[in-house]
């Protein structure tokens, strides 16, 4: 049976629910880092050392790695718009239990709650917004929605922190009232999104489970593992800035402040979106190729401010932004290889493949970065993380910027009207 919808949902304005997804994945995407500004907060509230933040933020990571494994291709079988209600109300449920139960055990459980939620709507939202772009007969897609797809993704990241920080430095109730705020708007954007058109029928007859695979052709497969080592790489260093960017901001670079360890995240995140807006159509090889020396910069500069006889919180700033938006040319770059080489019918496959990879990323390094932060200075495990940080770029960059393959590009076709 084909996979297109009823040809009655092409007649809303797609316009309208392509912005409404976009909102959605946002709104989802800041409700995870909303803890960012917080650690400090928690670790006071249940006496935890830096390690235990890096535990509760990689059994996040390792949740998003197992959802999408066992379930981030299913929106492939039985349509986007249900499974990305399912993330979203996971969510919400997180949201609760951040409020009602703020002690570790509970930021465990909301942390693997919101891990398992994220892991089936990156994927699931990112092949929504390409095919409803391309359901309109957008002439730019799917490039244009590949863009907004990473914007929504990494924007959303940014503004999580920084609503959280604001919020807890001068709005009180710092432990409830970020997740009450960001739960909100999530609980919006589930209701939002009953009324967006489907891009996927149920396949029928249903297709017997698996988990993920590798789901592009196999000529394209060294593009697509090259992209998922880029992948993997950015978002280490997204780990770094979220979650033990305030601890350093306080212990090293005596900067406490809630609202400023929330704004260097959404900093990062907020240079690697506009960086993403700048680029434009860009080919994805172009993007990489700009990203790796921005990142390598960026990182030898965040190392350099801690360093120094005087650390600089400037020089931190400063690398923070460049570093970002190295970031998000190499993300761009690897979500733009992806769905350029994967076919219609497994497209949320294919990307829920390349985002398994980033978060094995996220959460790996982080846990031997706080393991690291026990033994020695945060001076020596920032220096550490950042030179192994920076030798797996230059390791990888062949690989990236080689990944040219003989793969198939295929485009998504608009839907009948």
């Amino acid at each position: 049976m084909s996979n297109t919808p009823p040809p009655s949902t092409t007649a809303r304005d797609g316009r309208f629910w392509f912005w409404v997804v976009a909102f959605a994945f946002t709104a989802v995407m800041a409700f995870t880092t909303a803890p960012t500004p917080l650690w400090s907060l928690f670790a006071q509230h249940d006496h935890f050392s830096s390690l235990t933040i890096t535990v509760v933020f990689a059994a996040y990571a390792a949740a998003v790695a197992l959802s999408l494994f066992l379930a981030g291709h299913l929106s492939d079988w039985y349509g986007r718009r249900r499974v990305i209600a399912l993330g979203l109300a996971v969510n919400v449920l997180a949201a609760v239990v951040f409020v009602t139960w703020p002690e570790l055990p509970g930021l465990l459980v909301a942390r693997v709650v919101s891990g398992l939620g994220i892991g089936v709507v990156t994927a699931t939202a990112t092949a929504w917004l390409v095919e409803l772009d391309a359901a309109r007969g957008a002439t730019h897609a799917p490039r244009r929605a590949q863009m907004i797809a990473a914007g929504a993704n990494l924007g959303g990241l940014g503004l999580g922190g920084l609503i959280a920080g604001v919020l807890a430095q001068w709005a009180g109730h710092a432990l409830t009232l970020p997740f009450l705020v960001l739960g909100g708007l999530t609980v919006i954007a589930l209701l939002a999104i009953g009324g967006a058109p489907e891009t996927r029928r149920p396949s029928s007859p249903r297709p017997v489970y698996r988990p993920q695979r590798v789901s592009v052709p196999p000529a394209a497969r060294p593009r697509f593992f090259a992209a998922a080592l880029g992948a993997g790489i950015t978002f280490a260093l997204f780990g770094l800035i979220t979650s033990l960017a305030p601890s350093f901001l306080a212990e090293t670079l005596h900067e406490p402040s809630r609202a400023l360890a929330g704004a260097v995240s959404f900093a990062m995140f907020a240079a690697a979106a506009l960086a993403q807006t700048l680029t434009g159509a860009r080919p994805p090889q172009q993007l990489v190729a700009a990203g790796i020396p921005a990142l390598l910069t960026g990182i030898a500069l965040l190392t350099l401010a801690v360093w120094l006889p005087t650390p600089s919180f400037g020089l931190f700033a400063a690398g923070d932004l460049i570093a970002g938006a190295g970031a998000g040319l190499m993300f761009k770059g690897a979500i733009g290889t992806v769905s350029e080489i994967s076919l219609p019918e497994s497209r949320a496959e294919a990307l829920a493949g390349l985002y398994l990879a980033a978060y094995l990323g996220l959460s790996g390094p982080v846990i031997g970065l706080g393991a690291l932060t026990q033994v020695a200075s945060t001076r020596l495990s920032l220096l550490v993380f950042s030179g192994l940080l920076a030798l797996g770029i230059l390791a990888a960059t062949p690989a990236l910027l080689g990944s040219r393959g003989h793969g198939t590009t295929t485009q998504p076709q608009p839907l009948p009207h």
